[in-house]
């Protein structure tokens, strides 16, 4: 088995995975394939301009928190053998209410990989030694407790390093890279230290999740609909509280504007079941609110120059089809057999937007001392924890859109 297939499987076992533990997901999910039909109905071969319903309906994001460098490099590991690398750097830290993570994504880097199954992590890691957010002591502390604890089992370690050296597993083997990888992602039962929680939430309600628990979990696995606006309707139709509103560019109607971009919204953090250790040693029954529901709507991508107008003067300065995008150089896109113009899809993320999920669904606001000194963190370093690789986004675009078109024509 090689990783495109690995991948797939891994993102299925996943989204089985959350679908036991978190119900709503599933409604979420059900909800989605409705849309997309009901769109698919109405629009036709248009509604799969940005992709095959296909790809679409098997379309998922993931998003997972880590605490150290050294655990980011694992889950690099873990990733590479399913065909997703590093793109992109995120700095969350630079949102309202700022956050102390920084953040990649994991995803399949070529057009042929993503048309086969486009599964991408989010993934972020905590900055411990950052001082707006957490003093010596408590840098200390989180330092000791991260570094005690084992996120990813060796065996799965070294089957992910076979995969990517061999480019292949053999079935037993892949059954167990699956086995063991989704079980390093499920919601751990083991009771949680209340005094350390409620510190490390007082700082900020990330930090408690990545620092204050004994092993990672999936934060939220996002399905993709054609329709974000009629989603959310239908989700408070079938009772399921929203945050309140969609982050990203605003809707489109239809004929006065081009999707681009990614648009996002989620349901509430859920107030799930915990077992807490006190201060006495005693373990006592409690919940946590830490993971949610997240669905989006996908646009296509936008050049430098494209990114740059809507980050200064937002998407009401842009142009309204696709042949004005194309033509001012503000957006990505091929051109098919026919001459068509072929938008592709953007496949990344918005800080800004994934910082106002986190928001949204954060328990309290926590604490940040803006005089306080703040910590290196950029693409350099990200690459250099990862150990491998990290991905600028509009080079992978710019090979995307050269490929498609030696493609075209190459064809009789």
């Amino acid at each position: 088995m090689g990783p495109t297939e690995l991948r797939a499987r891994f993102a299925r076992s996943l989204s089985e995975l959350y679908g036991s533990e978190v119900p709503a997901y599933t409604t979420l999910v059900e909800a989605c394939e409705q849309v997309n039909a009901e769109v698919l109905e109405r629009r036709g071969e248009d509604a799969e301009r940005l992709g095959s319903i296909q790809r679409v309906t098997a379309e998922r994001h993931g998003a997972i928190r880590v605490g150290t460098a050294a655990e980011l490099a694992q889950v690099g590991r873990v990733f590479g053998a399913c065909g997703m690398y590093p793109v992109g750097f995120y700095d969350l830290r630079e949102a309202t209410p700022p956050i102390p993570v920084v953040s990649t994504a994991f995803r399949p880097t070529s057009r042929l990989e993503l048309a086969e199954n486009p599964f991408r992590v989010f993934t972020s890691v905590l900055v411990v030694d950052d001082r707006r957010f957490f003093d010596e002591r408590t840098e200390a502390q989180l330092r000791e407790f991260l570094d005690a604890r084992t996120l990813f089992p060796d065996e799965l370690l070294d089957l992910a390093d076979r995969m990517e050296s061999e480019h292949e597993l053999s079935h037993d083997q892949a059954d167990r890279f699956l086995e063991l990888a989704t079980a390093s992602f499920a919601l751990s039962d083991e009771p949680v230290d209340r005094t350390w929680y409620e510190h490390l939430e007082s700082i900020s309600s990330v930090a408690a999740d990545i620092g204050g628990v004994t092993s990672t979990h999936i934060n939220h696995l996002t399905p993709r609909v054609l329709d974000i606006d009629a989603l959310y309707a239908r989700m408070g139709e079938l009772g399921v509280e929203m945050i309140d509103r969609i982050q990203g560019p605003p809707r489109v109607e239809s004929g006065r504007g081009v999707d681009v971009l990614l648009r996002q919204t989620s349901f509430r953090a859920l107030d799930e079941p915990r077992r807490f250790r006190e201060a006495d040693g005693s373990v006592v029954e409690g919940r946590l609110r830490v993971r949610f529901g997240e669905v989006e709507a996908r646009g296509v991508a936008l050049t430098p120059a494209g990114r740059n107008l809507y980050d200064g003067r937002g998407f009401r300065a842009f142009p309204t089809t696709d042949e004005d995008l194309h033509r001012a150089g503000l957006a990505y896109y091929t051109r098919n057999h026919a001459g068509r113009l072929q938008p592709i899809v953007y496949e990344d993320f918005l800080p800004k937007s994934a910082a106002g999920i986190f928001a949204s669904n954060l328990t309290s606001d926590g604490t940040a001392d803006a005089r306080r000194r703040a910590s290196l963190r950029d693409a350099a370093w990200m690459q250099e924890a990862l150990g491998r690789e990290l991905h600028d986004p509009y080079a992978l675009y710019e090979r995307e859109r050269a490929e498609a078109g030696a493609a075209t024509r190459r064809a009789p």
